[in-house]
């Protein structure tokens, strides 16, 4: 990840550092739960809000309330297939490193 900090620092450019490792973590959980054999009643859900995450990464920083809701949709989908317990783990703790929801 530092490389390519580096490379974009040479080109001008800035990636924050959160974002590329969201992306990263989503694009793991996309690939394993593509290669999953198994059905599950709620693998679209789990599919169509990791494809939203993936778009939001795409472009720039993302809200964090819809970051939140996200996580808490693929959670609830795929929470109880231990096979993808560590990736789903992962984009948690990448969501977690932008921060805090503000308390209304």
């Amino acid at each position: 990840m530092l490389r390519s900090l580096r490379q974009r620092a040479v080109t001008g450019s800035y990636e924050d550092p959160r974002v590329a490792v969201l992306r990263t973590a989503v694009s793991r959980l996309r690939r394993e739960l593509a290669t999953y054999p198994a059905e599950f009643p709620d693998r679209a859900i789990a599919e169509d809000e990791l494809a939203a995450l993936a778009a939001m990464v795409t472009h720039g920083v993302p809200e964090v309330p819809r970051l939140r809701r996200s996580l808490l949709l693929i959670a609830g989908a795929i929470g109880s297939v231990s096979a993808l317990a560590r990736s789903l783990s992962e984009v948690r703790h990448a969501v977690e490193l932008f921060g805090e929801t503000p308390r209304r």
